[in-house]
């Protein structure tokens, strides 16, 4: 219904564009003359293409991918991708969604999506860069690393290209890793003069130019690819930090010529004044007064008092809590009571360079001890500043409590209490005379009290639900209440982080052995065989360097030719001492690089988590089954094998009488 629909919008705006071609040629030449007039070399935002509409197939493909991101959220795109590949038709949406309902696990293939490490959610489910890519911009990203990496192969760099889904940013750092291995690439190095090719150096990427203004200044500009939405890519992230850099720069320079060129007006006019705090002197712009005696303060002054505040020792001694302003810092015989107002404490921070951050760090502490003053319990985000007051309530509908006596369990609890009702009343009464006699603070009674308002807090913290989002404009991340870690669909408290574990081991291990077709985007793994590859599309690659061996004719590079000829034992992986070819039975010794792959996931993940895995989370890795935490507070304490405590006890009562 859907494809039939866009296909038929697709039909009358074909219709439309007909009939608008044939009656109003007159626009085509104004619309030839502005494609014209755009620039070779961008330098400007204003220079970029306006982004083409996407087809109607591409835009369907793209929709089809943001359904199934929802759908399954713990599988990474690529799954997607390939699958829409496998299948044809227009239900290739319902096909897909039933062949991972049946088998997932086929067709995952361990490809799990992890959790992100800081939990923010606010981003889109399939990023721009993990979509279906246009005809036209995988030839624009070709013809770029063709251009760029001359010294290997064409096939080479479409394997690498169709690994990243032919996002040249994201392919360029492992073109950089196999080009510093190729002796292709040294030799045209060596004769072309040419400097290594880096993966961070934006300054000296081949496509960056830096042209003359005419002003005796150069401008870094982007040698355009022809694709209008590749322009954009690389112009936001190669041309775009440099030129704000520079601005930056150049801001910070002007700024400091003015004051300078002020400051020498200002000594030859005798118009210095003063500081209370620093006896430095300065110009009248460069100074704040307090609200009590008017002693006047430079604004140096103001800086350091608020950062020394914020980040070292003096916060009791320079911040008025009250007010959330800055203690007059004059150094005088009596310590002077008055305050920098607010507005001049701005003016003067944002004359520094993180002179923003400094005060929105100041206002968090403000925030902070204004919320702890009010003694109201708080909800923090355990990824930022931000905290809330736990509102706790319970629904206007169920304001009563009701009683639960649904099981047989439920029904012998109650009869219990109501039997035991009298002599838990005589033990409360006989607790609370003995504490009056022995002059303690807290009777039995009040603990018992204590512990039963917990454990209705508890119970309705457990009927709210555990996910609490961050309302920082900055954050805006989900986590648990209960773990505080952050939070992703089908979350499970305390198995969260071994769980996202094993998906990044996982992950690490498939894409230290795994290949890609750069004609069909199939990836596939080799266990066995030879290292002449054949895709069942009929591409035909070399495992070791990802060239293209397919074609016909006596070539150097077609099928085994390409393979290292001088005689070996068949199954010997060593390399050749005779010549540079590829070992056509060369292993990269499998077990080696997973072994790798996987200890480096796990250092990043202890990283992250700072401590050491346990032997029962090693087992987990291992087998994939972990014990699941029990709900049930009365399973929580009968199996830990003692008595309950007063809590734990009012816990299990409230969950067992009350609905």
């Amino acid at each position: 219904m859907g494809l039939s629909g866009l296909l038929g919008a697709a039909g009358d705006r074909t219709t439309k564009s007909k009939s608008i071609a044939s009656t109003g040629t007159a626009s085509l030449p104004s619309k030839v003359t502005q494609e014209r007039a755009l620039p070779e070399h961008i330098a400007d935002e204003a220079h970029l293409k306006p982004l083409d509409p996407e087809p109607p197939d591409l835009r369907e493909l793209n929709a089809c991918l943001d359904a199934l991101a929802v759908v399954f959220p713990d599988v990474q795109i690529e799954v997607f991708r390939e699958m829409f590949a496998s299948f044809s038709g227009e239900s290739r949406l319902e096909l897909v969604a039933d062949a991972l309902l049946k088998n997932r696990v086929s067709w995952v293939k361990g490809r799990w999506r992890a959790a992100a490490k800081d939990g923010h959610t606010g981003e889109t489910l399939v990023p721009r860069k993990e979509m279906f890519r246009s005809p036209e911009y995988k030839q624009a990203a070709k013809s770029l690393a063709w251009h760029e990496f001359k010294g290997l192969s064409r096939s080479t760099i479409n394997a690498v290209l169709a690994e990243s889904n032919y996002s040249y940013l994201d392919a360029r750092q492992t073109l950089v890793d196999l080009s510093s291995k190729s002796w292709r690439f040294t030799i045209s190095s060596l004769f072309l003069r040419r400097k290594p090719v880096s993966a961070t150096e934006a300054e000296n990427h081949p496509l960056v130019i830096w042209k003359s203004t005419g002003q005796g200044s150069i401008v870094p500009t982007l040698k355009s690819t022809g694709n209008a939405e590749l322009d954009r890519e690389l112009f936001d992230a190669l041309i775009r930090p440099l030129t704000e850099r520079a601005r930056a720069d150049r801001e910070a320079k002007d700024h400091q010529l003015a004051v300078k060129l002020n400051n020498a007006e200002a000594e030859e006019a005798d118009g210095l004044i003063e500081c209370a705090c620093c006896f430095t002197e300065s110009t009248f712009e460069e100074f704040t007064a307090c609200n009590a005696h008017g002693h006047m303060i430079c604004f140096k002054c103001v800086q350091h008092s608020i950062t020394e505040a914020v980040f070292g020792q003096g916060w009791q001694r320079s911040i008025d809590k009250e007010t959330g302003t800055l203690r007059c810092p004059a150094v005088d015989s009596e310590e002077c009571q008055g305050c920098i107002p607010q507005d001049h404490m701005h003016r003067a921070m944002l004359e520094e360079r993180n002179g923003a951050e400094i005060l929105h760090k100041l206002d968090q502490r403000l925030a902070d001890h204004s919320l702890v003053s009010s003694n109201l319990p708080l909800i923090r985000c355990p990824f930022c500043a931000y905290a809330e007051v736990d509102d706790i309530y319970l629904p206007v509908g169920e304001t009563d409590l009701r009683l639960k006596v649904d099981n047989i369990i439920s029904l012998i609890f109650i009869l219990g209490v109501v039997c035991c009702f009298p002599v838990l009343f005589f033990l409360l009464l006989l607790s609370s005379v003995i504490a009056i006699i022995a002059s303690s603070k807290e009777t039995f009674g009040d603990r018992l009290i204590t512990g039963f308002r917990a454990a209705l807090v508890h119970r309705r913290r457990r009927r709210r639900g555990l996910r609490f989002t961050c309302q920082n404009p900055e954050c805006q991340r989900a986590s648990c209440l209960s773990c505080h870690k952050a939070w992703v669909d089908m979350h499970v408290c305390n198995e969260s982080s071994l769980v996202a574990l094993r998906t990044q081991v996982e992950q690490a291990m498939s894409m230290a052995v795994k290949r890609v077709c750069p004609r069909c985007n199939t990836s596939f793994v080799k266990t066995a065989g030879c290292n002449k590859l054949t895709c069942p599309c009929g591409y035909k690659m070399c495992y070791v360097c990802r060239k293209d061996i397919g074609g016909s004719g006596d070539g150097p590079d077609v099928g085994y030719r390409h393979f290292c000829e001088h005689f070996r034992p068949e199954g010997d992986p060593r390399k050749c001492t005779q010549c540079n070819k590829c070992n056509l039975w060369e292993s990269e010794n499998t077990d080696e690089v997973l072994r790798k792959a996987k200890e480096e996931a796990e250092r990043k993940w202890m990283e992250t988590e700072q401590r050491q895995l346990s032997r029962a989370e090693k087992a987990f890795l291992e087998t994939g089954l972990a014990s699941q935490p029990s709900t049930r507070a009365v399973d929580t304490v009968l199996r830990k094998g003692r008595l309950p405590t007063l809590p734990e006890f009012c816990d299990m009562v409230l969950e067992v009488v009350l609905v």
